[in-house]
C-alpha cells in the first residue's frame, strides 16, 4: 500500500514500496571519471522501460487476440508513449564528447547488442534470426526468454486474430501459421488492409497505431546509429560488436512491411 500523509493504516512508504535503497545502489561506476553515472543511468533506464514494453506488450497481444478495440488502443497509445520515451533518452548518451566517452570505455566489457530484453522485444514484433540468440549460452534465461519469444505468435500475428473477430476474411494460413517462421509479406493480407483502411473505424485506427510503433522502431534505430557514429566513429563497438556499420545496416527494416506495401495503392 502507498503511504499517505495520516494514513495509519500503510505498511510501505514511498522509498520502501519503490525499493530506493535497492535502486540506488545498483550504479557502480568502474572510474571516477564524471561520465560514466550518467551512461549507467541511461542504460540502466532502457533496460527498465524494455521491461515495461515487454509487459505491455503482452497484455496488447491479449487484447487484440479477444477482440477488444479499446483496449487495445490504449495498450498501443501507452507502449507509443514508452518508445518515445526511449527514443528520447538516447539524447541525453549524446550530450558526451567522443572523448568523454574514451575516458571510461576502457573498463566496458558490453555492448548494448547484448540487451537480452531488446532482443525479446525484436522478437515480439516478428524477427526471426538465429543470429539473435547466438551470443548466448543455451542454458541461459536470455536464450531460453529470446527463443520462446520468436516461437510465440507475434504482435502482427495477433492483430489477424483481432480482424478475424472483426469479421474480416483473414486467410486460415495466417491464423494459424507456424509462429516460429517468419512472417513474410502477402498480397492477401495486403488486399485486407485496403478493405479496413475502407471501411474506416478502429481497425484502421489500429493500423495507424502499429504504423507509428513501426516508425518509432525505425526511429530508435536511426538514433541508436547516429548516437554510436557520434561517438566511437569507424571504430568497432564495446564488446567487439560491428558498432555503428552494423546498427547502420538495420535501417529502413520495416517491422509490418504490409502496412507499407499498401501505401502505393491506397
Amino acid at each position: 500500500m502507498w503511504a499517505m500523509a495520516g494514513d495509519d493504516t500503510a505498511v510501505l512508504d514511498y522509498s520502501a514500496y519503490l525499493a530506493l535503497d535497492e535502486l540506488m545502489a545498483l550504479q557502480r561506476p568502474r572510474t571516477d571519471v564524471h561520465d560514466e553515472l550518467l551512461f549507467i543511468v541511461v542504460h540502466q533506464a532502457h533496460e527498465i522501460f524494455f521491461k515495461l514494453i515487454l509487459h505491455e506488450f503482452a497484455e496488447l497481444q491479449r487484447t487484440l487476440s479477444d477482440g477488444d478495440s479499446g483496449g487495445s488502443l490504449r495498450q498501443l497509445h501507452r507502449l507509443l508513449t514508452a518508445f518515445r520515451s526511449v527514443v528520447g533518452n538516447v539524447g541525453l548518451i549524446e550530450t558526451m564528447t567522443a572523448d568523454q566517452f574514451n575516458a571510461f570505455r576502457s573498463v566496458l566489457n558490453g555492448s548494448g547488442f547484448q540487451s537480452a530484453q531488446f532482443r525479446q522485444i525484436e522478437a515480439v514484433l516478428g524477427r526471426r534470426e538465429a543470429a539473435m540468440v547466438r551470443q548466448y549460452p543455451q542454458d541461459s534465461a536470455e536464450w531460453a526468454g529470446i527463443t520462446a519469444a520468436m516461437t510465440r505468435p507475434s504482435v502482427f500475428d495477433s492483430f489477424l486474430d483481432y480482424l478475424s473477430l472483426r469479421g474480416y476474411p483473414v486467410p486460415q494460413d495466417r491464423l494459424h501459421r507456424d509462429a516460429s517462421l517468419p512472417l513474410e509479406p502477402s498480397e492477401t493480407v495486403q488486399s485486407l488492409l485496403q478493405q479496413v483502411y475502407r471501411d474506416g473505424g478502429v481497425a484502421a485506427q489500429l493500423c495507424e497505431r502499429l504504423l507509428d510503433l513501426d516508425e518509432l522502431m525505425q526511429e530508435w534505430r536511426y538514433r541508436h546509429a547516429k548516437m554510436a557514429e557520434r561517438i566511437i566513429g569507424a571504430k568497432p563497438g564495446t564488446g567487439g560488436s560491428a558498432g555503428a556499420a552494423y546498427l547502420r545496416g538495420t535501417l529502413h527494416q520495416p517491422v509490418f512491411p504490409d502496412l507499407w506495401a499498401i501505401r502505393s495503392e491506397m
